[in-house]
């Protein structure tokens, strides 16, 4: 049980990551699709929202609202939702997940049928559901308390490597999840603007598809845990029948 809780804990940092990555690709569709808007990096929208009011360079004012309203609503369901989940994976952070990629996938499709156009009642439209979608992503990613790996925001892990590195003084300690998870988001942004030039929705889709993999990923796992958890409790309620059956058991 204890090796399986080492690998739970490994897989659950890959799936994070996976997410990380989508997270680049949703975010550089929204800003080079959907009018420099980013629909999982909120702290983007509050700078281009700043700027935009100030009237620099004609940024827009409307999508960034959009997103960031849709984001804190998003993430409001995922947190009412996981309220009373159970730490670690449980049954509800694999609705929250798969309700994400859902959302990601459906928009990716619908796309191919009708193609937002930036300014649009529609292109506001997907900017509201990818936001609410990665608020709920965002929500559900911080009930499992990954170290260092938001899924959102790689901000704050770019501060912990840099303060806590060998080079500041530190211990370096989580020294390549920290590398990863930025490098996870760069290419993630990378494979998003590559895709975009073929077509919008193929990036949605694609986010989409991944994070479906890790939501179908988190519910083996939680499965297979439980499945050990019912074997080591038969295990140890027939040790403990054995011990009372024994003539010494039975004089206890």
């Amino acid at each position: 049980m204890k090796k399986f809780r080492a690998d739970q804990a490994r897989m659950h940092l890959i799936m994070m990551l996976a997410l990380t990555f989508t997270t680049g690709i949703i975010d550089a569709v929204g800003y080079l699709g959907l009018d420099r808007v980013f629909t999982a990096n909120m702290t983007g929208n509050v700078v281009i929202l700043g700027m935009a009011i100030a009237q620099a360079d004609g940024l827009p004012i409307v999508g960034p609202i959009v997103a960031l309203v849709a984001f804190m609503i998003g993430a409001a369901l995922g947190g009412a939702l996981l309220r009373s989940a159970r730490a670690g994976w449980s049954g509800r952070s694999t609705i929250a997940f798969s309700v994400t990629g859902t959302v990601l996938l459906g928009l990716g499709v619908s796309c191919f049928v009708v193609l937002p156009v930036e300014g649009s009642p529609w292109a506001f439209t997907i900017t509201g559901l990818l936001g609410a979608a990665m608020g709920l992503q965002a929500a559900a990613a911080r009930k499992l308390a990954v170290a260092d790996v938001t899924t959102v925001v790689v901000t704050s892990t770019i501060v912990g490597l840099a303060s806590e590195s060998k080079l500041a003084g530190g211990t370096g300690k989580n020294f390549p999840r920290r590398v990863l998870a930025v490098l996870m988001i760069l290419v993630g942004a990378g494979v998003g603007a590559l895709l975009l030039q073929v077509h919008i929705g193929i990036g949605m889709g694609t986010a989409g598809g991944l994070t479906l993999l890790v939501a179908l990923a988190g519910h083996l796992l939680r499965k297979r845990r439980k499945e050990l958890e019912a074997e080591a409790a038969e295990a140890a309620a027939a040790e403990e029948a054995r011990v009372a059956s024994t003539p010494e058991g039975t004089r206890a």
